[in-house]
């Protein structure tokens, strides 16, 4: 018999997350380290986990991601879009408490390119008079 598994892929910044969960005891695993190791600060483990804690459903199933990409919050945050897609494909039931607190919305911010001429995307050489 085949382990039911679903995936959801999430992006946020430069990171791209993709999430596999299946039914088990809340097991989560992050580039093959557990979450507490790979996210030290609390701030970043409770934002990746948010549609786990809106749903209740932090209990129900083991999760293993796998992150590329980015800084440490832009991986928090393409890790609560994955967990929220991928939670959405195991229980469609789920999608009206994901929608109320806005976790299927991918964040569409990115870093402006730096354009020629210009030390940064928009920040110009000094002007000198003389």
């Amino acid at each position: 018999m085949a382990t039911i598994h679903w995936w959801g892929t999430g992006r946020r910044k430069r990171s791209v997350a993709r999430v596999r969960i299946k039914p088990g005891t809340g097991v989560i695993t992050v580039n093959s380290r557990d979450m507490g190791d790979y996210f030290p600060r609390r701030e970043h483990r409770e934002l990746a986990l948010a549609p786990l804690k809106a749903t209740g459903t932090a209990e129900r199933y083991d999760i293993i991601v796998t992150i590329k990409g980015g800084g440490v919050s832009g991986q928090a945050g393409a890790l609560r879009l994955g967990i929220a897609r991928a939670l959405f494909k195991a229980d469609g039931s789920l999608e009206s408490v994901l929608k109320e607190h806005k976790l299927l919305t991918r964040d569409p911010r990115m870093v402006e390119r730096k354009k020629y001429g210009l030390h940064k995307a928009r920040r110009a050489h000094q002007y000198s008079k003389r």
